[in-house]
């Protein structure tokens, strides 16, 4: 069987994964992915296998999820959530930057 090899590197918007590119990124089976995507904790929940493309967004949002699954033993819906926190953090910081409000 061949060797799985972990991609790294940054995507820039216009490009997207294939579901095994994501799950191979990630370190985890494409199950896992599909398991997310089916509780609407990743991507956008569709049932359609063919036509997920995942974009740098979703990468690192199932990377984060993935981590925290892993070093607190977090459920998936607990991982998604502190994911969603984590990201409206790095949002308000952004708004409150972009403001000339917030120190770097």
């Amino acid at each position: 069987m061949a060797q799985q090899h972990c991609v790294n590197g940054e995507l820039i918007d216009e490009a997207t994964l294939t579901l095994e590119e994501l799950a191979r990124a990630c370190s985890v089976e494409t199950n896992w992915v599909i398991e997310r995507i089916e509780s609407g904790l990743l991507a956008d929940g569709s049932p359609y296998v063919a036509s997920w493309r995942f974009t740098s967004y979703d990468l690192t949002r199932a990377r984060r999820m993935c981590q925290l699954e892993r070093d607190f033993e977090a459920v998936p819906e607990l991982a998604a959530l502190a994911t969603d926190l984590i990201e409206e953090n790095q949002r308000l910081r952004s708004r409150l930057q972009a403001a000339g409000i917030a120190e770097d």
